[in-house]
C-alpha cells in the first residue's frame, strides 16, 4: 500500500477521563466516516489535570484505564489503526508514565511509547512546568511497521530533540508522530517551525494531533493539529482552539522522492567537536 488516508483529531480534554473518552469516540467516528485508516489523538487524551491530588484520584494502570479500553474497542470495531497519543498511566512503583498506545485493527496493542523528554521549563509571565516531578521518563525510541508505512513515535516536548527523530528515520521511519499539548506561549513562538523542520530534515511525513483551547485545569494549549509532508508543506491544519478532525492522503513515494533529492540521512558524517581556547599574546 502506497496511498493511505491518515487523520489527527484535536481535543480540549478536561479532568474527567470518562467524559474525555466519550469525546474521543465521537471524533474518531467522524474521522473513520471520512475514510481514515489511522487516527491519532493528542497527548494526555485521558485528562489534563495539573493538580497532583486530582491526578492521583483518576490514575489507573493500563489494564483498567478507560482511554486504553476505548482505544482498543474503537480499533477493533472500526478495523483501524488507533493511536492514543498519550494518557497518564499509573506504574507499579507508584510513579506515572506519559504513555502512548498504538492499537491494530484487532484491538491489540502493537506498540507503547513513554515520553522521553520531560517538560521542565520556566517561561515568561511566571509560567513554569516540572513534568519530572510527576512523570517517569521513557528511555526507548520506538518504530512500528504498518501496512501503510513505518511510524516513529514522539510526544510533545520530544519535538525539540532532533536526534530522536533522526534515529527513528535511520531505523526506517517514514511517518513521524508527535501528539502534543503545547502551551499557547511556546506554540505561538515555535510550533510550526519545529514540526516542519522535523519533517524536512528527515524527509518524512509528520502527524501531530494537538490539544487546543482553555482547559478545566486552567491551562491554555495552542491547538493547530497538523499534517506535514516530507518537503515541509502543510497538508492539513486545525484551528487554534476547539475540537477538530484533519485528514490527509499520503503517498510514501513522496518520502522516497524527498530523500533522493536531499539525501542528508545518507550523507551524514561522524565528527568531533574541538574547543579552541583563545590566548592573549604577551607583549
Amino acid at each position: 500500500m502506497t496511498m493511505a488516508r491518515l487523520a489527527a483529531i484535536q481535543m480540549c480534554s478536561g479532568t474527567d477521563p470518562l467524559r474525555n473518552a466519550e469525546r474521543l469516540e465521537g471524533l474518531v467516528r467522524q474521522a473513520h466516516a471520512q475514510g481514515a485508516i489511522y487516527i491519532q489523538s493528542p497527548e494526555m487524551t485521558g485528562a489534563l489535570q495539573r493538580d497532583r491530588k486530582g491526578l492521583a484520584e483518576i490514575l489507573r494502570p493500563e489494564e483498567t484505564d478507560p482511554i486504553v479500553a476505548k482505544g482498543a474497542a474503537l480499533a477493533r470495531e472500526l478495523k483501524i489503526h488507533m493511536h492514543i497519543g498519550s494518557t497518564a498511566i499509573a506504574l507499579a512503583d507508584g510513579k506515572v508514565a506519559n504513555r502512548g498506545f498504538l492499537f491494530g485493527p484487532d484491538g491489540r496493542i502493537i506498540c507503547r511509547y513513554d515520553k522521553i523528554h520531560m517538560f521542565d521549563v520556566d517561561l515568561d509571565n511566571g509560567e513554569s512546568w516540572r513534568e519530572s516531578a510527576v512523570y517517569q521518563p521513557g528511555s526507548e525510541a520506538r518504530t512500528a511497521d504498518l501496512p501503510f508505512g513505518t511510524l516513529g513515535f514522539a510526544i510533545c516536548y520530544d519535538v525539540r530533540f532532533p536526534q530522536l527523530f533522526r534515529a527513528e528515520a535511520l531505523a526506517g521511519a517514514e511517518i513521524l508522530t508527535v501528539p502534543t499539548a503545547f502551551t499557547r506561549q511556546t506554540g505561538e513562538a515555535h510550533w510550526h517551525i519545529l514540526v516542519r523542520a522535523r519533517a524536512i530534515e528527515n524527509g518524512a511525513f509528520l502527524i501531530a494531533a494537538a490539544q487546543g483551547g482553555v482547559h478545566e485545569d486552567g491551562r491554555e494549549t495552542y491547538g493547530h493539529s497538523i499534517i506535514v509532508d516530507p518537503w515541509g508543506r502543510i497538508l492539513a491544519e486545525a484551528p487554534a482552539a476547539g475540537e477538530a478532525v484533519i485528514l490527509a492522503d499520503i503517498d510514501l513515494a513522496a518520502v522516497r522522492t524527498a530523500r533522493a533529492k536531499i539525501p542528508n540521512l545518507r550523507n551524514a558524517r561522524e565528527f568531533e567537536v574541538v574547543a579552541t581556547q583563545a590566548t592573549e599574546m604577551a607583549e
